[in-house]
C-alpha cells in the first residue's frame, strides 16, 4: 500500500534537503507498511485458545458430549477413553486453526499484538534498517534515520556514534511529538517533514554545515 503519492514524497525529500543546508548531519527517511509479520505471537494465540478449550473440555466434558450427541441425531452412548481422547485432540486442532484463520484478518491481527511486542519489533527494525542504509556511511559518523511503521502506529529516530554521543535520546523526543502530532490527523508527509525539520535544527546546533561537506545520503523518501 503506497502511503504517500508524489507530492507528498517531494514534501518529505525538499524538507530533507532544506535541513541538511545547515549541518553536515544526514537525515535519512524511511516509512515502513509494517515492522513485522507477528507470525509467532498468532501462533501463540492459537495454541493458547486450543489449549484453552481442551481444558474446559476436561474439567466439564458432559456439555460438550451432549451436544455432540445431539449434533449426530440425539442418540447417546458410552465414550470409550480412545473416542474422548479423540474429542479433545479434534476440538483442540479446530480451535488452533479458527483461531488462526480469523487472524488473517490484518486489523484483528495488529489489535491482539501486544504493545510492548510493537514497540520492540519497530525499534529492533528500524535499527536494523539503519545499519544498513545509514550507519557509518558518512564521513564523520553523523547520519540520523527516522523511521515510521504505519501497522503499528510506531516511529523511531536513530542517530549514528557522533551524534548519539553529543545528543542525548530525549532531545528527540520534541521532534518525535511534532511529528507524531500530523500523523494522528492523517497528514503523514507533514508529519515527516516536521519531524524532518527539528531533527535537522538539533543536528546544526551540534554538527554544523562546514565549507567542503557534499551529501553523502539521499534525500528521497525510502518506502519498505
Amino acid at each position: 500500500m503506497a502511503w504517500l503519492d508524489d507530492a507528498g514524497r517531494k514534501l518529505v525529500a525538499d524538507a530533507v534537503t532544506e535541513a541538511e543546508s545547515a549541518t553536515s548531519g544526514e537525515i535519512v527517511t524511511v516509512l515502513a507498511e509494517r515492522s513485522d509479520g507477528y507470525t509467532d505471537v498468532a501462533l501463540l494465540w492459537a495454541i493458547g485458545a486450543a489449549f484453552t478449550a481442551m481444558s474446559v473440555f476436561a474439567a466439564f466434558p458432559l456439555p460438550f458430549l451432549d451436544a455432540w450427541d445431539w449434533i449426530v441425531g440425539g442418540w447417546g452412548h458410552e465414550w470409550t477413553t480412545g473416542e474422548l481422547a479423540s474429542m479433545v485432540i479434534g476440538l483442540g486442532l479446530v480451535k488452533f486453526l479458527a483461531v488462526l484463520l480469523v487472524q488473517q484478518w490484518e486489523p484483528l491481527k495488529f489489535v491482539l499484538v501486544p504493545s510492548p511486542t510493537k514497540t520492540a519489533r519497530v525499534h529492533a527494525q528500524a535499527v536494523r534498517q539503519f545499519k544498513v542504509g545509514a550507519e557509518r556511511r558518512t564521513t564523520g559518523r553523523t547520519g540520523v534515520m527516522i523511521y515510521l511503521s504505519m501497522r503499528e502506529h510506531r516511529a523511531e529516530i536513530v542517530a549514528d556514534a557522533s551524534i548519539a554521543s553529543q545528543v542525548p535520546a530525549e532531545v528527540w523526543g520534541e521532534a518525535m511529538g511534532d511529528m507524531l502530532s500530523h500523523i494522528r490527523k492523517g497528514r503523514i508527509a507533514e508529519g515527516l517533514a516536521a519531524g524532518i525539520r527539528d531533527v535537522g535544527f538539533v543536528l546544526a546546533e551540534h554538527f554544523p554545515r562546514g565549507s567542503e561537506d557534499v551529501n553523502e545520503l539521499p534525500d528521497r523518501l525510502i518506502e519498505v
